[in-house]
């Protein structure tokens, strides 16, 4: 006899049973639903592409890349109209005769073309690119099964070694490898369009189909802040003065003061961009190395100009600790800092540089001067201009690469530390740090992002990107900036930079000489020349900071560097037209 229980034990059994199962085929169902929603909707695509790749036979459509022009219009990088030859080897009916004809015409070895039609691994091989239009046309009278080719693009820059740091180089792809080519790339490529032939299994076409067109969209092209004709004066200076001193490198930067755009960057040693060194690494990476923005230097006596901005604008603000522009100091040539002996260039005999006022100071470029302006201000005030002049961080600009400079943790900074900065030692900045920190201080105190590209638009003109200047902080007010102008004023017409200066118009700048340091230790005979400068002093537009390493025979800034600059500013006023402060109205 059966219990009770028992049944209504086995019923539950049964139940819990039937449960696990009907569970498992709802979860084996959501498995399939869910597989099927996968392959339906969100694999749809590719298996759609694949499908195609197995029917059809693409011919790519290559995008013209965009152009690269100065901010006048003035064509710097462009295309030249090349082919890329391809060959589907199942459609190849003698691959033999096809081989040494496709050699023949195209100008290449026909065992290795031969070896590449054989190929079992590949159903379609690339036979040779950038191939000139006059070898396709030879080809086309061929009429040879199974090879085709479509457009593709060279990239070619009409003025050759002009700007090449800047602008860098594409890849065999034409994909930006270096420079403004590979910082811009995404708007620059474009995106490749492709020819759609129907065909069978082994890749023959089908007689009868009909080809689907899918259309490249060609890459905007790119305006740059870049004044060709200032460029050009650049480079010319440099090349007179390299052919003079020899030296390892030589930079110079040309800047709109109010804006902060690049209208000139030039760099010794170039190369062509139309032919790249690609074999040769280490050459090309020395080369094609834009320095004022991604190598540091010690600037020397250049930066006793960002000195002396941080003491006018305290001085102006009633700070006992700064000195007034009219404070004489004193006429020592050495003072002992933590036991280190801080000395000026010159021995001071015969009176020089005695009971010197800030102006003064600046003229003769004394070291000691400014080493009391340091020390009196202290390292927090002095650090905060440090930082608001962009010293120890990227200025922003738009390049790839852009070094940072050499400022110590002001929490490590001695009071020796402070007294060598104050006279442009102790510090590393980059070229393009240097040019905007002077900028600020002489444009009334605005310290703006510097760039590079001044628009990116289509072909039929449409902006797709338009840069404005951007103000990133104040430095000091503009009563500091114009007495701070009028003083570098004098340091070109009374002091060392009097090679810079240009007959009727008013030009301001400091010079710069720095011994260079190996392992640790002073290089004998090495030096770093420079000089910022600018113009017209009173009302601040154009800015040209000059830096030539290791020149030989001659190393002052004021020798090598400072005639440089001036001979810049007077291409600018020849260009430009711009008639002496005498005649203005």
């Amino acid at each position: 006899m059966i219990k009770r229980s028992d049944t209504n034990y086995s019923i539950s059994i049964l139940r819990k049973r039937l449960f696990a199962v009907s569970m498992a085929i709802t979860f084996l169902f959501c498995v399939l639903c869910g597989r099927f929603l996968y392959v339906q909707v969100i694999w749809s695509e590719e298996l759609g592409y694949r499908a195609l790749d197995q029917w059809t036979r693409e011919i790519p459509i290559v995008a013209q890349r965009g152009m690269i022009t100065d901010r006048n219009g003035v064509v710097l990088a462009e295309n030249r109209t090349a082919y890329t030859v391809y060959a589907r080897s199942n459609a190849v009916t003698d691959k033999e005769k096809t081989a040494f004809l496709l050699a023949d015409a195209l100008s290449l070895d026909g065992q290795t073309t031969y070896e590449k039609l054989t190929k079992k691994k590949a159903s379609e091989i690339t036979v040779a690119k950038r191939v000139e239009k006059e070898k396709i046309a030879n080809l086309a009278t061929l009429s040879l099964d199974g090879v085709y080719y479509s457009r593709d693009n060279i990239r070619q820059y009409p003025k050759n070694d002009a700007l090449c740091q800047v602008l860098g180089f594409t890849s065999s792809d034409n994909v930006g490898t270096t420079g403004l080519e590979k910082y811009y790339d995404g708007y620059l490529s474009g995106k490749n369009g492709e020819v759609l032939h129907e065909t069978d299994l082994i890749g023959i076409d089908i007689e009868g189909s009909v080809a689907t067109y899918l259309p490249a969209e060609d890459g905007y092209h790119i305006e740059l802040t870049i004044d060709y004709g200032i460029q050009e004066i650049a480079e010319s200076a440099l090349q007179r003065a390299v052919a003079t001193y020899s030296p390892v490198s030589a930079e110079c930067i040309v800047l709109d003061v109010n804006t902060f755009e690049v209208l000139a960057l030039a760099n010794y040693p170039s190369y062509d961009l139309n032919d790249v060194p690609r074999n040769d690494s280490e050459a090309l990476n020395r080369l094609s190395r834009n320095r004022l923005i991604c190598d540091i230097y010690e600037p020397g006596s250049t930066f006793k100009i960002i000195t002396s901005a941080a003491n006018v604008e305290e001085s102006l603000r009633g700070n006992a600790k700064a000195f007034s522009t009219n404070y004489v100091f004193s006429s020592s040539r050495t003072r002992a800092v933590d036991g280190t002996t801080v000395k000026c260039w010159s021995n001071h005999a015969n009176g020089k540089h005695s009971n010197q006022t800030l102006a003064e100071a600046l003229n003769n470029s004394c070291n000691p001067c400014f080493t009391d302006i340091a020390l009196s201000l202290g390292k927090e005030k002095f650090y905060e201009y440090l930082s608001a002049f962009g010293f120890g961080k990227k200025t922003g600009i738009d390049f790839s690469g852009e070094a940072y400079g050499l400022l110590m943790p002001q929490t490590a900074v001695r009071a020796c530390d402070l007294a060598r900065i104050g006279f442009g030692q102790t510090i590393a900045v980059t070229g393009i740090q240097l040019a905007c920190a002077t900028a600020a201080a002489v444009n009334g105190g605005y310290y703006y992002t510097p760039r590079l590209v001044k628009r990116i638009y289509a072909n039929d003109g449409y902006e797709v990107l338009k840069t404005e200047k951007k103000l990133q902080n104040r430095t000091i007010s503009k009563e500091a900036s114009d007495v701070l102008a009028k003083m570098l004023e004098g340091v070109v017409r009374d002091g060392s930079g009097k090679k810079a200066y240009i007959e009727g118009y008013k030009v301001g700048g400091k010079t710069g000489t720095a011994q260079k340091f190996e392992n640790g230790h002073i290089a004998a005979g090495k030096y770093v020349s420079s000089f910022v400068g600018f113009f017209p002093a009173n009302a601040p537009k154009y800015l040209a900071l000059v830096v030539v390493d290791e020149p030989q025979g001659a190393y002052y800034g004021s020798v090598v560097a400072a005639p440089i600059a001036g001979e810049v500013f007077q291409g600018i006023i020849d260009l430009k037209h711009i008639k002496p402060y005498e005649n203005e109205i």
